[in-house]
């Protein structure tokens, strides 16, 4: 599966939306999203929505790391806003929730691979 990025505005904050796998093959293009928002001006905060990531390994952890100490450096707040249950997980096991804003999963994002198994006893 291949990463598409989109991005709005509202008021002065800048959502930025990566949907698919972030991977050593593409983790690159978080970074340059948000450089992209920052050479456009200074929003307020840029927020990474994270609801469309199905799949995020390692290198796509550094990138987001990588994208948050940029934003840093521009003095605009990095946070990331309603990640899948995968991306909430990585982000948890890595230590790096409190780093992004503490966010909470997405809603009904588990697929049916993810949900958890019921016993019928």
């Amino acid at each position: 599966m291949t990463l598409s990025i989109t991005r709005s505005t509202s008021a002065d904050t800048v959502e930025v939306a990566p949907m698919g796998e972030i991977d050593v093959e593409n983790a690159y293009m978080i970074k340059d999203a948000v450089q992209e928002v920052l050479g456009e001006g200074r929003p307020r905060r840029i927020e990474l929505n994270m609801r469309g990531v199905t799949f995020i390994d390692s290198v796509g952890i550094s990138g987001l790391v990588s994208a948050h100490q940029l934003a840093g450096i521009a003095g605009v707040p990095l946070v990331v806003t309603r990640p899948s249950r995968f991306a909430h997980r990585q982000l948890w096991v890595t230590g790096l929730l409190g780093l992004f804003g503490n966010p909470e999963p997405a809603p009904d994002t588990a697929g049916p691979a993810e949900q958890p198994a019921v016993s019928g006893t």
